[in-house]
């Protein structure tokens, strides 16, 4: 009986010392560059796992299904989860029960185009960009604010997304326009007294659909997304969109240099600079050849250039120029015009003569 008795005892501590090696010490198991694993919605623990030890993260199933069943309060959460270095079973487990699943970071700027968010994801080699843009084409997820939109430009809000190993275009599509719907949610409840403003005489023929301060919720996208690209600095923002409001009133052209720019790059024509030529290219998205808004936004602007197409300054200017220094000069006459823009080009000599 002793003799039993011990040898009962030795197997124990066998056991208890194969579970304690097979969850404490990292198992050197899975390749140099790293694992990622994809766990299952509703994969029981024995399911996660032999995906664990299959893949070389645990050294075994049978010990890290016994620990999580010791931990019946937390449950193993699905996703996406990498491993680039050897870890202990007992890490790997509160790793996936806390969801800690695998995400990288993918920054959208302000003014960015469908076309420019493409590139960017293809050169981060997150997805092929002709992916995107074709998630991008399909308008389906703001048909209740521009029921006839031709796609999701102007409305793939700005921000840094984390992305899994293999995002979905389709899924981050529907991310951005989330984000934008909540933004423009907070933009227009502002200032609710702004609703029952009269509508804009000057907004473009647009499909029905809600709007705000009297206007289609796309002539604002339109406009914000020409502030966007006119102007870095926040605080400039109303003023500009104040500028062009005042020459949609007058019918003036609105000479908007990245409406041109824009035209050509959804044909992609557009080279990196403006002629003399590309300004009178026939574009419906031009605004030196048509009055009026674009047809559409020519990018995708942030929450202050919103703000500021939602509400443009009240002023006198119908003008403005760069000044050098990021911003610029405002001009109500084109006698204020002309002599900023001599400023301007002093300004530049000046710059230009002091670099050399």
């Amino acid at each position: 009986m002793g003799k039993f008795l011990i040898l009962v005892l030795f197997v124990l501590a066998g056991t208890a010392g194969w579970f304690w090696y097979a969850l404490r010490q990292p198992y050197q198991g899975f390749p140099a560059e790293g694992v990622l694993v994809d766990v299952p919605h509703g994969a029981s623990s024995r399911g996660v796992a032999r995906l664990l030890e299959r893949k070389g993260v645990v050294r075994s199933a049978a010990a890290f299904e016994i620990y999580t069943r010791k931990h019946p309060t937390r449950s193993l959460q699905a996703g996406e989860y990498f491993f680039d270095h050897a870890t202990s079973g007992t890490q790997v487990f509160w790793k996936i029960a806390s969801g800690e699943i695998f995400e990288q970071p993918f920054t959208v700027r302000e003014g960015e185009t469908m076309f420019d968010i493409a590139r960017d994801l293809e050169a981060g080699q997150f997805m092929i960009g002709e992916e995107f843009l074709q998630a991008a084409k399909d308008p389906a997820l703001i048909r209740d604010l521009v029921p006839n939109a031709p796609t999701l430009e102007g409305f793939l809000f700005p921000a840094t997304y984390h992305l899994s190993k293999h995002p979905s275009a389709s899924a981050l599509t529907t991310e951005m326009v989330k984000k934008f719907k909540e933004e423009w949610s907070s933009v227009t409840s502002s200032d609710a007294n702004l609703s029952s403003s009269p509508a804009d005489p000057t907004a473009p023929d647009a499909p029905s659909g809600p709007t705000a301060t009297g206007r289609p919720v796309v002539s604002i996208v339109t406009l914000a997304s020409l502030v966007e690209r006119e102007t870095p600095k926040p605080e400039e923002r109303p003023l500009v969109a104040g500028v062009f409001q005042n020459r949609l009133h007058k019918s003036m052209p609105l000479q908007c240099d990245p409406t041109v720019i824009y035209a050509l790059e959804r044909i992609g024509k557009y080279q990196g600079s403006l002629t003399l030529a590309d300004l009178r290219f026939d574009s419906p998205y031009n605004t030196y050849v048509h009055t009026g808004l674009p047809p559409g936004p020519i990018g995708n602007p942030g929450a202050a250039s919103l703000r500021a197409a939602y509400r443009p300054a009240q002023t006198d200017y119908l003008y403005f120029v760069a000044n050098t220094q990021g911003g610029h000069f405002f001009g109500a006459t084109l006698a204020e015009h002309n002599n900023n823009v001599m400023k301007y080009h002093h300004l530049l000599a000046g710059e230009q003569g002091a670099s050399r």
